[in-house]
């Protein structure tokens, strides 16, 4: 699988939480033509699958993940008790052995505008990879998923309060109408911002338990970018063999216990 994120990545140590235990999108025609009961039958008709992202006005509870460099991935906030827990890829925040530390997740980030964070940047303060993923194990690429938990800001807020979340979905089905926001690094997207697409998704058959979309753009930094159906979060993108196809891992009960290992540790 080819990961898409910047290289060289630079690793570095930090220490990670342990604990136990483990949209569909139909857009109503907007041109006025026809009338009466053909024309009702057309507005419900779902638009076509995108195949190309397009820039867009993004998602305030999606982000990118930066440090002093700039950013590398995408990342967006996931509903939880207490507000502060963030998903992305496990490929993104932990590789070589260890975690990545001395980063922030900026939602809403615009890097071609005066004002790139608008909701500003939230310092990580745990990230949790499943422990396949650790072991860099034959199936590692089944687990490329990670949740972050995050530091209040200077207000003392928590992420979520600030710019909403999407709830977790832990039993999808891989064939969904999808809308993926994810940002490209800036030498393919100089404009800096986010880019959309809403696609279907089919069972990926390189990897059981995933599911894939075509559709053009999603170049590196993209990783991590939430997969919604339905408004709710179903996986993040992952990798994918050409830059016209993406992969996702769907969430499921594996992924919702390292989810709850990171609730524990958001309120620790």
């Amino acid at each position: 699988m080819r990961w898409k994120r910047p290289l060289p990545w630079i690793v570095a140590v930090v220490a990670t939480a342990t604990a136990c235990g483990g949209p569909s999108h139909s857009a109503a025609r907007t041109d006025g033509a026809g009338g009466g009961a053909a024309a009702g039958a057309a507005s419900a008709r779902p638009a076509p699958p995108q195949r190309s992202a397009v820039p867009s006005a993004g998602v305030r509870s999606v982000g990118v993940l930066l440090d002093e460099d700039g950013h590398w991935c995408t990342a967006s906030v996931v509903d939880s008790p207490r507000g502060n827990v963030v998903a992305t890829a496990a490929h993104c925040v932990f590789a070589g052995g260890s975690a990545s530390s001395g980063f922030s997740f900026a939602p809403g980030y615009r890097g071609g505008s005066g004002d790139p964070a608008p909701y500003g940047t939230w310092k990580v303060r745990t990230v949790l990879v499943a422990d396949a993923w650790k072991a860099a194990g034959a199936d590692a690429d089944a687990h490329d998923y990670a949740f972050l938990t995050l530091e209040p800001d200077g207000r003392g807020r928590q992420v979520q309060q600030v710019v909403g979340a999407a709830r977790p979905d832990w039993a999808s089905g891989p064939e969904r109408r999808v809308t993926v926001t994810g940002y490209p690094n800036k030498d393919r997207n100089p404009s800096d911002g986010p880019i959309s697409c809403t696609t279907d998704t089919r069972r990926d058959p390189d990897l059981p338990g995933s599911m894939l979309m075509e559709c053009d753009g999603f170049f590196d930094g993209t990783s991590g970018s939430p997969w919604l159906a339905g408004g709710r979060l179903i996986g993040v993108l992952s990798g994918g063999e050409t830059d016209e196809e993406s992969t996702a891992v769907l969430f499921d009960a594996r992924t919702r216990g390292l989810y709850d290992r990171a609730v524990k540790a958001a309120g620790a």
